[in-house]
């Protein structure tokens, strides 16, 4: 089993995209999740809700857009607080005409769909941990027809005027060229879990969470690390109460750097990973 070099209560920080058109893509994530602007500078924008940083965009109108086949983002899964919650940003996004997709994947409920730019969301609420099934660390998913109306309704007609306090970026999905080589690297780097497999996917997780790294080769199998950059994921952060014991894993690694609130490093398909001591 790998050591424990994340603290169980690590997760999910923020995902950073790179946008050939900012505006357009800003303005889509605030109205999309009634999220508030946490910082803005030249060329770049970060929301969230208070305290909380969830998605940083990045100017980058000269990139192309990535091809279907490469690796890279699959969604961004916003995490809502209660089903209610859940609910409630249905209702909201029934009145913004979208498109929407969804899953019951038993151990939560899902909605989907992609942003102007075709990157991947995700937005669910998870179902309590006592009614999840587990076998030999392995947890039971699926992905089944979602009663919508069942969710809709547990919003009690309650209009959704504002990102929750307690919405989270719960999981990141990646697509890769192979999803054993991405789960091993995941596993051995960051002392994650692999907690499910699916026929070209795997889900690992710290603490017992269904999963808060999603990997799966469905439509980048064999793909190496793309040689030129595009627009997409940027990167990804977690947060942990400790740096010490992951520092202390990766001393002395190449490509690992250190600056000393958080260390960075990229993945195998050169994402950027950073790891940041929770304040």
């Amino acid at each position: 089993m790998t050591p424990p070099v994340l603290h169980p209560t690590s997760a999910v920080g923020e995902v950073t995209l790179l946008a050939r058109d900012l505006p357009r893509l800003h303005a889509f994530y605030r109205d999309l999740l009634r999220l508030t602007d946490l910082e803005t500078g030249p060329g770049h924008v970060t929301l969230g809700v208070p305290g909380r940083p969830l998605l940083t965009l990045r100017a980058a109108p000269d990139l192309p857009t990535p091809a279907p086949g490469r690796p890279g983002l699959y969604h961004t899964a916003f995490l809502m607080p209660t089903r209610a919650d859940l609910g409630r940003w249905l209702g909201h996004a029934a009145r913004l005409n979208l498109r929407i997709g969804s899953g019951d994947h038993l151990v939560s409920e899902a909605f989907y769909l992609n942003d102007p730019e075709g990157n991947g969301i995700e937005v669910y609420a998870d179902r309590p941990r006592d009614t999840w099934t587990w076998q030999n660390g392995q947890v039971r998913m699926d992905t089944l027809p979602v009663d919508a109306q069942a969710v809709f309704d547990a919003g009690e007609g309650q209009p959704y005027a504002a990102a929750p306090a307690g919405l989270t970026v719960g999981h990141v999905h990646l697509k890769v060229g192979s999803a054993a080589q991405a789960a091993q690297f995941y596993r051995d780097t960051l002392g994650l879990d692999v907690v499910s497999h699916f026929p070209g996917a795997a889900f690992l997780s710290w603490g017992g969470y269904h999963h808060h790294v999603g990997l799966n080769e469905w439509e980048s199998r064999g793909q190496g690390r793309p040689a030129a950059p595009a627009t997409g994921l940027h990167g990804v952060s977690f947060t942990t109460p400790d740096l010490a014991p992951l520092r202390a894993h990766l001393h002395g690694q190449e490509g690992v750097e250190d600056h000393g609130h958080a260390l960075t490093l990229h993945d195998p398909w050169g994402n950027l990973i950073t790891v940041r001591a929770q304040a």
